[in-house]
């Protein structure tokens, strides 16, 4: 069988992207440790294989040497002391992923003579970030205190995911790749992305990110559509990286959660509670730490105070997620992994026979029975 003469960097660079120790790749490859003295050179079929181990593209082990990758957005960070690394192949494949999605969308949008959404790049960074956030809800269709009119913070961030969609927006919400369970999203690389476009902007979340602080990063990310920017960030702490853009996405998100002079107005009576984030939580109906964020942000607390309820909090929530099992409905989650509004422009171009089922599948990451049964669990009909 003929052998490969593959260099080494390649293999090396190949693990450390994956983030598999070379141990564990030794029991599944024995030869590598000789692959990488160059004594004894791979198959193809090794190659092939190890590539999918690594989730490494195949062709990349013919190269001289590896190659560096990039995300086709800008990756903020909030902490800029920390060195710079590579784009894991979870973040990478989600972006791939979306991009295709956002590119058969726009052009699905563009046939049906969809018009540029009037609000996209609507904003600069000199504008006031109120009035931003005043446009927001307006097109949105959400008065100042919105949330109230929800039992919980939950369902309010539900009905924000909603009318985003319904705005035009696609919304995305996923802890893994696609369907893969094995294959987790890191929080600490990034909570959430936005990929700009007048037809088809799409806005994904971190899902594996705490509920809490989900609403804070999609509010962070309607905002980026309004600047027509894309990006992906970590917002660590919830606070944004050194960036102009960033900083004024910021802004607008917390006025767009938490209005400023209600927010003054419902301190003075918080402060003297001894769960002040909480009733001021209740009243917005957002979570706690993000009426600890916007206290912050108005100074009515320090740094120091708003830190330390920080890492209480999500202490707290690291453990509550520990307790909770990840059932639930399958079919009802692939709302948020595929979105219900890029779900219904699917179904409808295969019922008007534009797209291929194959295609379709490739699309929604649903195959054969799975998706018909999805559309038949939350249409109510079969696509046919």
């Amino acid at each position: 069988m003929a052998r490969l003469s593959i260099n080494r960097n390649l293999l090396i660079w190949a693990r450390e992207r994956s983030g598999l120790s070379e141990e564990s790749l030794e029991r599944r490859f024995p030869k590598l440790h000789q692959w990488l003295e160059g004594s004894v050179q791979p198959t193809l079929r090794q190659i092939e294989q190890f590539a999918r181990k690594t989730r490494t593209p195949v062709g990349y082990f013919f190269l001289s040497e590896p190659p560096e990758e990039r995300l086709p957005i800008p990756h903020f960070r909030t902490i800029e002391d920390q060195p710079a690394q590579s784009p894991s192949p979870e973040l990478l494949d989600t972006l791939y992923t979306m991009q295709q999605r956002q590119a058969w969308m726009r052009e699905f949008l563009i046939d049906q003579g969809q018009s540029p959404l009037p609000f996209y790049g609507s904003a600069s960074r000199s504008d006031n970030p109120l009035n931003i956030a005043n446009d927001i809800r307006r097109v949105l269709d959400l008065g100042n205190e919105w949330a109230a009119q929800h039992s919980t913070w939950t369902d309010a961030l539900q009905h924000l995911r909603n009318v985003i969609e319904e705005s035009g927006i696609l919304v995305v919400a996923n802890g893994i790749v696609g369907n893969n369970t094995h294959r987790k999203l890191s929080v600490q690389e990034f909570r959430g992305f936005v990929l700009a476009d007048e037809y088809a902007p799409l806005i994904f979340v971190n899902a594996a990110d705490s509920k809490a602080a989900q609403m804070f990063t999609l509010a962070h990310e309607i905002a980026h559509i309004w600047f027509g920017r894309s990006a992906a960030f970590d917002l660590r702490q919830l606070q944004p990286a050194d960036d102009p853009t960033e900083k004024a996405c910021d802004k607008v998100a917390a006025e767009l959660l938490v209005p400023a002079d209600l927010m003054r107005d419902a301190w003075q009576t918080a402060r003297s509670d001894d769960e002040s984030f909480q009733a001021i939580a209740r009243r917005f109906k957002v979570s706690a730490l993000v009426a600890a964020r916007r206290s912050l942000d108005l100074a009515l607390i320090g740094r120091e105070e708003f830190f330390e309820f920080y890492r209480d909090y999500m202490n707290d929530e690291r453990r509550r997620i520990q307790k909770t099992t990840d059932g639930g409905d399958f079919y009802a989650s692939q709302n948020m992994r595929v979105g219900r509004r890029f779900a219904d422009a699917v179904i409808r171009a295969v019922k008007e026979s534009k797209l291929s089922y194959y295609d379709a599948y490739k699309l929604t990451g649903l195959y054969g029975k799975t998706f018909d049964q999805y559309i038949q669990k939350l249409y109510g009909e079969s696509p046919a």
